[in-house]
C-alpha cells in the first residue's frame, strides 16, 4: 500500500477516534493502543495528551509491527495544540511525520482560532491543483479541526459524558490536503475494562462526508462516503467535561480495521 493511502487512513482513523477537552483543571491521559486488519494484529498507536487551563496538546505515534512491518515500516508522528474558546476547540498547531523505506513525508500547519493561515509541505506538494479534485478554498479553511484535535471534543456544560452529549455533533475537519466532516451519532452505553480504565463507554455511530480536496473519481473516498459500518467508543475523563477514545472499528477496502485500548490511564 502507498504511503499516501497509509497515512490517508490513518488521518481519518486519527478523526475518528473521539474526543479530549477540558474545564479549568490540569488533566493527562496516556493510552495506547492495538491495531488490527480482519483480526490480525497490524500496529500500536501510542497516545499522550495533556489539558491545563483553557490550553491543550496531544502527540499520536503509529507503528505498523508484525507481518504488517514487514511489507511496510510505516510510522507516524502526529502532534496538535490550541485553546478552548467557548467550549469549542482552536487548534493553533498541527504536524505530520510519515515515513516508509521509501520516503518521508512533513506537514506542518498553523492555525489562528481554527482558522488556516498557513500550510508547509515537504517535499512540495501541489496536489490541489488536480484538475479531478473537488476545488479547495479559503472557505473550507475556516472553522475547522486538525485530525489530531479531532481527538478533542468537549461535552456540553452540565451535560452527562456517557450517553447522547458525548455523541450527537458534525466535526469538520481538514487534515493540509483535504476537508471532510465526521459526523456521530449516539449508538448505546457499554461496560469495559483495560488498564487504568473500568467502566462506561459511550457507542457512537459514525459517517465520513467529504467536502472538498479530495478525488472526483477516488474509488477510496467513494466507499468511505457510503460507509455505514464506523463505530467509535468513547471513555469520560475523571474531573473533565471530557471524552477520549477507547475503541475505533471501521470497514476498509482490505476488510476490517479496529483500535481498542489496551491501557487507558488519566491523572491529575
Amino acid at each position: 500500500m502507498k504511503l499516501s493511502s497509509l497515512r490517508r487512513s490513518a488521518l481519518l482513523a486519527g478523526a475518528l477516534t473521539g474526543a479530549l477537552a477540558g474545564g479549568a483543571c490540569a488533566e493527562t491521559m496516556h493510552a495506547s493502543y492495538r491495531v488490527s486488519l480482519i483480526g490480525l494484529p497490524i500496529g500500536i498507536a501510542v497516545a499522550n495528551s495533556s489539558v491545563v487551563g483553557r490550553n491543550y496538546k496531544v502527540d499520536l505515534n503509529v507503528r505498523l509491527t508484525g507481518i504488517a512491518a514487514l511489507v511496510s515500516n510505516l510510522k507516524m508522528a502526529l502532534a496538535s495544540s490550541g485553546s478552548l474558546e467557548d467550549g469549542a476547540i482552536a487548534p493553533s498547531a498541527y504536524a505530520t511525520t510519515a515515513s516508509n523505506s521509501r520516503e518521508t513525508r512533513t506537514l506542518r500547519m498553523a492555525l489562528d482560532s481554527g482558522t488556516v493561515r498557513q500550510v508547509q509541505y515537504s517535499p512540495f506538494w501541489d496536489g490541489d491543483k488536480v484538475p479531478e479534485r473537488v476545488p479547495l478554498t479559503e472557505e473550507h479553511k475556516r472553522d475547522i479541526v486538525d485530525p489530531l484535535s479531532a481527538f478533542i471534543l468537549p461535552v456540553p456544560e452540565g451535560a452527562n459524558p456517557v450517553g447522547p452529549a458525548a455523541c450527537n455533533r458534525r466535526v469538520p475537519v481538514y487534515d493540509g490536503y483535504t476537508r471532510f466532516d465526521i459526523t456521530l451519532s449516539f449508538v448505546d452505553v457499554k461496560e469495559v475494562n483495560t488498564h487504568g480504565y473500568s467502566g462506561p463507554v459511550t457507542v457512537c455511530s459514525a459517517r465520513y462526508i467529504p467536502i472538498a480536496g479530495h478525488k472526483t473519481n477516488a474509488k477510496a473516498t467513494k466507499f468511505m462516503a457510503e460507509n455505514k459500518e464506523m463505530e467509535v467508543w468513547l471513555a469520560p475523563v475523571p474531573n473533565l467535561r471530557v471524552v477520549v477514545p477507547y475503541r475505533v472499528s471501521l470497514m476498509t477496502l482490505a476488510g476490517t480495521a479496529v483500535i481498542e485500548a489496551s491501557e487507558l490511564r488519566f491523572a491529575p
